[in-house]
């Protein structure tokens, strides 16, 4: 399996809509092999950072992200390197997850004998509901939806992974498969991995950093380790309490 070191590197990130700013970052570093976990209120901008980073939204002028070297909204080199799902808009409805995965494949050059190790890689976290059950993605249920997304996202063995929600319509033993999916995927490949979440708790679980988003704002950076998570969520709990 591939092994990366990928950094992204957001300077003066402004988007506005309108009178309202949506997003204003002066600065912030993410470093190679760090899990991100945003967390944040509805509306406190974590969907739109990620489409910024993706360049998906421009950000207003004399702002720029960076993947490694690559300034996104310059070039289209870091895309070879990144995998996201943010929503079922990243679907093609029309499909079975068969055959998406297949079209996922083709347009990542991944070969048959590479696509069949990925998927078995996945099985687990795909259960038994979703492979050659010949059902379109737009009839699946939201949770299996949202697991064909993530699956495809990862199925290049991407060294920048950006998720949004990926807890959303999930099961309880499907959210406790995907944690694990994602700490060992980071741990195996040094991948870099950025996820919002309301769930603080599975953020806390495999976070190597959690950044708490308002009004498209940094509020608070915090590092996270087994020693200091219950002080961490007392932080970010207490935050929120008095912010109700």
């Amino acid at each position: 399996m591939k092994t990366w070191q990928i950094s992204v590197k957001l300077n003066n990130v402004r988007k506005t809509f309108g009178t309202k700013t949506a997003l204003d970052i002066s600065s912030c570093d993410i470093h190679p092999g760090e899990i991100i976990g945003l967390v944040g209120n509805n509306g406190a901008g974590k969907t739109t950072l990620f489409r910024i980073i993706l360049d998906l939204l421009k950000v207003d002028k004399n702002g720029s992200v960076f993947i490694n070297d690559y300034n996104t909204a310059k070039c289209e080199d870091w895309k070879d390197i990144t995998g996201a799902y943010i929503d079922n808009g990243f679907l093609i409805d029309y499909l079975t997850p068969d055959e998406f995965f297949s079209f996922i494949g083709k347009i990542n050059d991944i070969d048959n004998e590479e696509m069949n190790k990925q998927l078995k890689i996945l099985e687990n976290f795909l259960g038994n509901e979703i492979l050659g059950q010949n059902k379109l993605l737009r009839n699946l249920s939201a949770g299996n939806q949202q697991k064909v997304g993530i699956a495809a996202a990862m199925l290049h063995t991407p060294g920048l992974l950006i998720l949004d929600e990926p807890f959303n319509f999930l099961d309880p033993s499907s959210q406790v498969t995907m944690k694990r999916l994602l700490a060992d995927y980071n741990k195996e490949t040094g991948a870099t991995i950025l996820f919002s979440s309301h769930n603080i708790s599975h953020t806390l679980d495999i976070c190597s950093r959690v950044i708490l988003l308002e009004q498209g704002k940094i509020i608070k950076d915090l590092a996270c380790t087994p020693d200091n998570n219950r002080q961490v969520m007392s932080e970010i709990e207490d935050y929120f309490e008095y912010h109700a």
